[in-house]
């Protein structure tokens, strides 16, 4: 992998110096405990698709030490002072370190009513917690650098510290959303505290970027828009913590976008329609940290594979219990179709008028 040229230091987070200190042990072991979730619960969505219990996959093995990383950092919490998140279809580790649940995930893989994140109408990986400020994960790629744009817009007000966070994989960048976002987080009178995310796994689909990208580093095309870039090894879970943090605390004091590329593998290929077979030859994030964990002395090889074997049986119980869950009806097609009050103009009204508490 190419190592970029970091930005001036006056253009955005540098990064730690060799003599950085490690992470603290507490955090090493809980980023390895969503890691290991987040894998273990891809593969049982892999398997029960396999099964016929999931009609559709698609997820992010490989993505996880970035991922985590950034689901831990977020100011988590529900309004314009928290960080709002506009996702895509790879981000269950993201959801864990958020708060989320595998079972949930599950749930929504076997589209159930009580999926609590679309009620059974989307398939795997379409997350949504509005207590969270984790916007609704769609299907068409890249739409979401455009939907980002309103909340960083809404959180350009005075005094507020929450920043909009938006995060599409490398092929998507070909689509008018990701240049729409660059537009609009640049302008002059109105720049916006946006973190643009690109996690590059070197493929679209079944084409490969090295076919469709001329520049060398798809960061670089923020560059002409006068935003700070950086191109990091997504590979590298202490490496992305950093640099994520880094990241996030230039937008939210400077107020300004940043553009944050992710180099990360594709371990099960783009989806079920392609195989989900593991992929030999390309880096597992996971496996890597494991090996460093033991190096370091927290924890040993066998008690990795302990701690997976665990998350496997558990989720193994889950799928199973699953079963027994309702389905969708016929008559739920007409539920959370519209909002049936305006809901955002009321938290909006009780933010600027809060009422006095009765007695």
């Amino acid at each position: 992998m190419n190592d970029p040229t970091p930005p001036a230091p006056s253009s955005g987070p540098e990064p730690p110096g060799p003599g950085a200190d490690r992470l603290p042990d507490e955090l090493l072991l809980r980023m390895h405990d969503i890691m290991a979730e987040a894998r273990v619960l891809e593969e049982r969505l892999i398997r029960m698709q396999k099964q016929g219990d999931v009609y559709f996959w698609i997820g992010g093995p490989g993505e996880e030490a970035f991922n985590t990383a950034l689901g831990l950092l977020l100011k988590k919490g529900r309004g314009l002072d928290y960080d709002f998140t506009h996702l895509h279809y790879r981000s269950s580790a993201t959801l864990l370190a958020m708060g989320g649940r595998s079972i949930d995930a599950l749930r929504q893989g076997r589209t159930k009513l009580t999926d609590p994140f679309s009620g059974g109408r989307n398939f795997v990986g379409h997350y949504s917690m509005r207590e969270q400020n984790m916007c609704p994960i769609s299907s068409p790629i890249e739409v979401q650098f455009s939907i980002a744009i309103g909340t960083a817009m809404a959180q350009r007000k005075p005094g507020c510290t929450g920043i909009t966070v938006v995060q599409g994989g490398d092929a998507g960048t070909a689509e008018a959303d990701f240049a729409t976002c660059l537009v609009w987080s640049t302008r002059p009178a109105a720049p916006l505290p946006i973190l643009m995310i690109v996690t590059n796994n070197e493929w679209g689909i079944s084409t490969p970027a090295r076919m469709q990208h001329g520049e060398e580093n798809i960061a670089d095309r923020g560059k002409p828009f006068g935003i700070p870039t950086k191109v990091i090894d997504g590979n590298d879970p202490e490496l992305c913590y950093r640099e994520v943090e880094a990241a996030l605390a230039y937008v939210r004091e400077e107020r300004r976008p940043f553009l944050l590329e992710a180099r990360v593998s594709r371990l099960y290929g783009h989806s079920s329609s392609s195989g989900a077979n593991y992929i030999e030859g390309e880096v597992d994030c996971l496996v890597d940290f494991e090996k460093r964990l033991d190096s370091l002395g927290l924890r040993s090889l066998a008690e990795s594979e302990a701690l997976r074997e665990k998350l496997f049986h558990r989720m193994q119980d889950d799928s199973r219990s699953l079963k027994a869950e309702p389905d969708p009806s016929p008559e739920h097609i007409w539920e959370n179709v519209f909002a049936e009050r305006n809901i955002v103009g009321e938290e909006t009204e009780r933010s600027v008028h809060p009422r006095e508490e009765e007695g």
